[in-house]
């Protein structure tokens, strides 16, 4: 496992500094990002840019998200301990431990088993306890849910009908949407059968894509 230096942890402060300088405000998702270590996620290539605010590439030709990024989707979800949640994509691990961090109850889906497998380990180094599954994130977790919330960390072409379905009535569901570039929108599940939805800025995701790949 990576060494975490005195110097990863003042580029972790300063990194947070910026993000509450774009306007990032939750106190608790900057101190989960301020404690977890973005570098052990990434080859140790990019030790030195691994708290730049930006996207890197990782296996599967996928890319760990901009921090402000992961900040973002996470402030919009507004994580309370306990909360069960569903993660679509999880890619290198690091949203997952985000999400961990700040004590919820995480369990994320992977398609590419070569992430999957890397994901799983490092959060085990780290200690998070996410339930981590290898599988089609159309098709969500039926046997674990109802969810509270859902947070989709790829772009999304249109809501997943199973998604939704899984989620509670009143629950939320942060999913960038579009092909190209995608509009950050916040879900509300009001009935069985209705959402409201918020749309705030656009991002840049790669795709949400349907079955696992080994």
């Amino acid at each position: 496992m990576p060494v975490d230096t005195f110097r990863h942890k003042g580029l972790r402060k300063r990194l947070c500094a910026e993000l509450r300088e774009k306007g990032i405000t939750n106190e608790a998702v900057l101190a989960a990002m301020e404690k977890i270590p973005r570098h052990f996620f990434l080859e140790s290539s990019f030790d030195v840019i691994a708290y730049e605010d930006r996207a890197l590439p990782i296996l599967c030709d996928q890319t760990i998200s901009q921090p402000y990024t992961v900040a973002f989707q996470t402030q919009l979800l507004n994580v309370k301990p306990g909360d069960k949640i569903m993660e679509i994509g999880t890619g290198s691990g690091y949203q997952t431990s985000v999400l961990c961090e700040l004590k919820a109850q995480v369990f994320s889906i992977e398609r590419h088993k070569g992430l999957f497998d890397k994901a799983k380990k490092h959060l085990a180094e780290l200690g998070y306890t996410a339930k981590t599954f290898f599988g089609d994130g159309y098709k969500g977790l039926p046997a674990y849910g109802p969810f509270d919330k859902v947070i989709v960390t790829c772009g999304a072409p249109e809501v997943p009908t199973a998604i939704v379905e899984q989620m509670k009535v009143g629950g939320i569901m942060v999913i960038p949407l579009g092909s190209e570039v995608q509009e950050m929108k916040l879900l509300t599940k009001i009935s069985q059968t209705e959402l409201v939805a918020e749309t705030f800025d656009t991002f840049r995701f790669v795709p949400m894509l349907e079955k696992r790949k080994f």
